[in-house]
């Protein structure tokens, strides 16, 4: 636990820091994308092509805030739950040696 509370305090801890695999389907689709975005960027008049690099910046920071707050949901879950199981005093029925 002491190296995770490290790593955090050193900065070592990048959670919005990934790398795609090479033959996911996520690369698949990532490769689709660039590929059609060049293939529209062509097609478009320097203007056309203004708003399509604002579109997809635009895009880029809804997907921004969507998974950091998808990651700060998650951790609060996990850490609600890991709060919910060091609860011994719920339900009707104890463990032996809570009886004595």
């Amino acid at each position: 636990m002491r190296n995770t509370l490290e790593d955090l305090y050193y900065g070592n801890i990048t959670p919005g820091a990934q790398q795609i695999a090479p033959a996911s389907e996520l690369k698949r689709a990532t490769d689709r994308v660039t590929r059609f975005e060049s293939q529209l960027t062509e097609l478009l008049d320097e203007t056309g092509q203004t708003i399509l690099a604002k579109l997809i910046e635009s895009r880029d920071e809804i997907d921004s805030i969507t998974a950091r707050e998808n990651f700060i949901l998650g951790f609060r879950l996990g850490a609600r739950i890991t709060m919910e199981c060091m609860d011994d005093n719920d339900g009707d029925i104890r463990e032996v040696t809570d009886y004595g």
